[in-house]
């Protein structure tokens, strides 16, 4: 009779936990915590609701995360308890996926991609949002909603037109202004039930325009009341969206950037590298990072007194000066985008030194003497 196998008991170590990592979700969360020499503390699946208790009774430690939804949340609430957390991008947490995925392997692979010291394996963390910046960041998703909602819907009512065969030219301002004489022409073919209907498509873009007026409306009073954003509206390009969008996503984790290159890198807005052998070898734009972050940027670039070359021949500031070698030298696009580089560069020094940019001197603004 062959004797029965003892399943084997995986024994957990007994040392304090150092590093928790969290794999979150929307009804349950798995925690995976190590001691410090890398031992299993504990790997346990945990309802949503029993987190936040189960994270107040541990030791302070290192608790890491993946930037998913609610983790700004959850990064606010373990503060509070007084541990260290750092959120990381999904793309950093991957390459320490053992096996197959599931919940307890992803926790696995956080807990490992947050070095418990700092001589461990250098990362890149994600700033941890406030409540305002999230409110910020809240107002641009909506307002950048209606925008492409409103995009689509002039473009839609454009092609319904054209199968009468009226055709109206690319733009929303087009359409806003020969929509209303359409419905009026009674001699374009068109019948009283498709001309209801286009009326009601076009108070749906009449009210679209209202809410996106708003937005702005929000987003110029944060300008305006934000100090930060007021240093960063120095900066010729950058206006309440940028200045505000800057903000929402960095807040005041500036510092977290040796350098503006850093930060420029980190919006993908430098060459993407594909070198080997010594041979090096840029690409186009990484495009890494945030995109909307990214979009408003490169559009600030192509403001009038920075990208149109009859704004920029009648200056003499140094930032004209280089803009018009550049459009020179490079094509239109590849300029704007490298001036979107450098309003990021000029955007990390003004805010880690915290002068204001001198448009006249193409530099940081000069401390006030002071006077006896």
């Amino acid at each position: 009779m062959k004797k029965a196998k003892k399943k084997s008991v995986k024994t957990f170590s007994k040392e304090p936990v150092v590093t928790i990592g969290i794999d979150l979700a929307k009804n349950s969360v798995h925690v995976f915590g190590v001691d410090a020499e890398g031992e299993v503390v504990f790997s346990r699946k945990l309802a949503r609701k029993a987190l936040s208790q189960f994270i107040a009774q541990q030791p302070t430690c290192r608790i890491a995360m993946e930037a998913c939804s609610g983790a700004h949340h959850w990064a606010r609430t373990f503060q509070g308890f007084g541990h260290e957390v750092v959120l990381i991008a999904p793309q950093h947490v991957k390459p320490f996926v053992k096996t197959n995925k599931n919940d307890a392997v992803d926790a696995e692979a956080i807990c490992e991609a947050a070095p418990c010291s700092k001589r461990g394996p250098r990362q890149l963390f994600v700033p941890i949002k406030n409540v305002e910046q999230q409110d910020t960041q809240g107002t641009h998703r909506m307002r950048s909603m209606v925008i492409d909602q409103r995009t689509a819907l002039v473009n839609q009512i454009r092609g319904l037109l054209a199968e009468y065969g009226i055709v109206i030219a690319q733009g929303r301002a087009e359409l806003m202004r020969r929509l209303p004489e359409i419905l009026e022409d009674a001699e374009n073919g068109l019948s009283e039930r498709f001309r209801a209907e286009l009326n009601v498509l076009l108070e749906e873009l009449r009210h679209m325009d209202t809410r996106v007026k708003h937005y702005d409306t929000q987003i110029q009073a944060v300008a305006n009341t934000n100090d930060s954003a007021q240093l960063l509206m120095s900066i010729p390009g950058i206006g309440p969206l940028v200045a505000t969008a800057l903000i929402a996503t960095l807040g005041e984790n500036w510092g977290l950037f040796n350098n503006g290159r850093a930060l420029a890198a980190w919006l993908g807005l430098v060459p993407r590298q594909h070198s080997t052998g010594g041979k090096p070898r840029l690409l186009g734009i990484s495009k890494r990072g945030d995109v909307y972050m990214r979009k408003l940027l490169i559009n600030g670039a192509r403001a009038p007194d920075l990208n149109n070359g009859r704004w920029v021949e009648n200056k003499d500031d140094a930032l004209s000066h280089w803009a018009r070698g550049l459009k020179q030298r490079r094509h239109a696009n590849v300029a704007v985008v490298a001036m979107a580089n450098k309003l990021v560069r000029i955007a990390w020094a003004v805010m880690t030194t915290g002068k204001a940019f001198d448009a006249a001197r193409g530099a940081l603004a000069k401390p006030a003497a002071v006077t006896a």
